[in-house]
C-alpha cells in the first residue's frame, strides 16, 4: 500500500458511513486539494458499490476542507446490473464540505472503437520545467506528493510572462512510485495550477463544481495533463483537462467552474 492509498483510505462503519482521515500532505495554502477530496469520496463509494470503477463523478465543493478526521455518508440511489449511482457527502461535525454524485461501472480494458488524438502535442519530458520546491514549513504541501513537468510556456507566469490564454500542460506522476489508477486520476484532473494563472490572474481560485469522467483504465507510466479554458468573466472561469496515459490513450476528462482568485 502506498502513502497515497493510505491518505485516501476509507474505513467502513456501516453500509452508508465511512470514516476517513484527511491528510495534511494534500493541502494548498491551507485547504485540501479538490482532486484529493474526490479520491477519498470515491474510495468509499467503490467499496460500497457492486461495480469496480467510478466512471463519472460530479462534485460540488461547498466549503474549504482542512486536514483531520471526517466521515463520508452515502445514499445509494440505484444499483443495477451495469451501473450504480450513489450520492456521497464529506462531513465533519455535521457540516457538509463536498457533495458528489457518482456512477460506478466495471470497465473491461478493451481497445476503443474510435479515439481522437491529444489536442496539443507536448514537448519531450526532458525539455519540460518543474515548479520550485516548497519552502520548509510551507503550507503548500501538495507539491511534495506529485511530480509535474510543465510545457514551458504554460508556466511563464512564474517569471511575469503569462501567455495571455487560460492554459496549463504537464506530465504527471505520484512522487512515490505508483502505477496510476482511478483514484490517482481523480487527483490528476485537479493537479494543475489554475489555468487562469497563464491568463494573467493570481491568487487562490476555489473550485465550485468539478465533473470528471473515467474513460479507460490507465497504463503504467507518466500521465499527460492538457488543461485549457474557454471563458473568463464576471469573476468566474472554466477549466477543462484531458488526461492521456503512457500508451497514448485518453483515460480521463474533466470540466470545472471556479472563481477567479484575488492575488
Amino acid at each position: 500500500m502506498t502513502k497515497f492509498d493510505e491518505a485516501t483510505g476509507a474505513v467502513r462503519v456501516d453500509e452508508s458511513t465511512y470514516d476517513v482521515c484527511l491528510d495534511p500532505g494534500y493541502s494548498i495554502g491551507g485547504p485540501l486539494n479538490g482532486g484529493y477530496l474526490m479520491a477519498v469520496l470515491l474510495r468509499a463509494v467503490v467499496d460500497a458499490s457492486p461495480h469496480e470503477h467510478p466512471v463519472t463523478t460530479g462534485a460540488h465543493f461547498l466549503r474549504a476542507a482542512e486536514p483531520g478526521p471526517a466521515r463520508v455518508r452515502l445514499e445509494h440511489l440505484k444499483a443495477g446490473r451495469t451501473v450504480a449511482t450513489t450520492r456521497a457527502t464529506l462531513v465533519r461535525d455535521g457540516v457538509a464540505f463536498v457533495e458528489a454524485l457518482v456512477t460506478t461501472a466495471t470497465l473491461s480494458g478493451a481497445a476503443p472503437d474510435w479515439t481522437d488524438v491529444p489536442s496539443v502535442v507536448m514537448p519531450p519530458v526532458e525539455r519540460c520545467l518543474r515548479l520550485p520546491a516548497p519552502e520548509p514549513g510551507s503550507n503548500m504541501a501538495f507539491g511534495a506528493q506529485v511530480e509535474l513537468a510543465f510545457d514551458p510556456p504554460t508556466i511563464g507566469w512564474l517569471g511575469g510572462a503569462p501567455t495571455g490564454r487560460p492554459e496549463a500542460r504537464a506530465y504527471f506522476r505520484m512522487a512515490e512510485p505508483q502505477d496510476p489508477d482511478p483514484y490517482v486520476l481523480a487527483l490528476a484532473v485537479d493537479a494543475l495550477p489554475p489555468v487562469i494563472f497563464s491568463a494573467g490572474a493570481r491568487g487562490w481560485a476555489p473550485t465550485v463544481d468539478l465533473t470528471w469522467h473515467l474513460r479507460a483504465l490507465p497504463a503504467p507510466g507518466l500521465l499527460t495533463l492538457l488543461g485549457g479554458g474557454r471563458l473568463i468573466g464576471d469573476g468566474w472561469f472554466d477549466e477543462e483537462v484531458e488526461v492521456w496515459d503512457s500508451s497514448g490513450r485518453l483515460v480521463a476528462q474533466s470540466r470545472q467552474l471556479a472563481r477567479v482568485g484575488r492575488g
